[in-house]
């Protein structure tokens, strides 16, 4: 199955319920004040924000007026255009060599198995991996980890359950810098985003990177389930608040039906979305690609 084909599939819950309801708006409105309100709560509807859902459609109401075009399928290819262009308003980074990505998030949006798939696209780059088990907390996550490690043919660091998590990172790195490895990947503890004292152990585990391995090119990457809806933009706040997040990989893809955030993210934050989880084996990771996006909800 090529690339399209996967985000395609992985989306056709959101295409499914955005198509159906602008097919009702269009066979019982004009282009009108009430035609856009409702626009208006579809989008909202599909979970992009009040914010972001207004400015769109203001966007919508003025290129049509101006153009003098009111059919339907004028008004979704400039609805896709514009929802394209909120979507790239975050740049994205082009990861440079060595790298290291530190993985954050809150608990169950799979990070572990995610460090697994991104091993295994990094290897397809012909790039060494090493990957860094710091969450030391959760019961067996470093066992979930060697797993996944295994899998991908990658080396595994990795401390007793409990273990300061910075150390975990610092021997990751030392190993990294002895080894010439290209990227080192860094599992962390799943934690809420409203606990002080867990956000400043990310800002610990930032410092052992830049202080051990300045050379290196560091990622920040939150991971958000894609089934999390707008709840997810509050997240990504406070961990860039955080940790400055450089992108974002967006997991159970093919499990929602609203990813509409992914818009309000992008343009409000300008955090992009760098790789999307597109099912559970290893290589169900691809590169996120704003018009195959677009193209897959619409």
């Amino acid at each position: 199955m090529g690339l399209f084909s996967k985000i395609k599939n992985a989306l056709k819950k959101t295409k499914d319920s955005f198509s159906s309801a602008l097919s009702n708006l269009f066979s019982k409105n004009k282009l009108g004040d009430e035609f856009y309100d409702e626009l208006e709560e579809i989008l909202i509807g599909a979970d992009i924000s009040v914010a972001t859902a207004e400015e769109v459609v203001e966007e919508i109401r003025a290129e049509a007026k101006h153009e003098k075009l009111k059919d339907r399928e004028f008004v979704t290819n400039l609805l896709k255009d514009v929802l394209e262009e909120k979507l790239t308003e975050a740049e994205i980074p082009q990861i440079e060599y060595p790298a290291v990505i530190m993985l954050v998030g809150v608990n169950g949006v799979g990070k572990t198995t995610t460090v697994g798939k991104l091993a295994n696209y990094f290897l397809k780059q012909h790039k060494s991996v090493t990957v860094a088990a710091a969450d030391t907390f959760r019961a067996a996550a470093a066992d979930q980890l060697t797993v996944w490690a295994d899998r991908a043919k990658v080396r595994i660091v990795k401390h007793e359950e409990g273990s300061d998590p910075s150390a975990v990172v610092f021997d990751a790195i030392s190993s990294a810098k002895a080894k010439g490895t290209d990227v080192v990947i860094i599992d962390t503890a799943g934690r809420l985003h409203v606990k002080a004292h867990l956000m400043e152990e990310l800002k610990k585990m930032s410092r052992v990177v830049e202080r051990e391995m300045p050379q290196a090119n560091f990622y920040k990457f939150l991971i958000l389930d894609a089934t999390t809806g707008n709840n997810a933009v509050n997240q990504a706040e406070i961990f860039d608040e955080a940790v400055e997040l450089d992108g974002i990989v967006l997991t159970k893809l093919d499990s929602s039906a609203k990813g509409g955030f992914i818009i309000s993210l992008c343009s409000e934050l300008r955090i992009p979305v760098i790789f999307t989880g597109v099912g559970e084996k290893i290589d169900n990771l691809e590169l996120f690609d704003p018009e195959e996006f677009i193209d897959g909800i619409l």
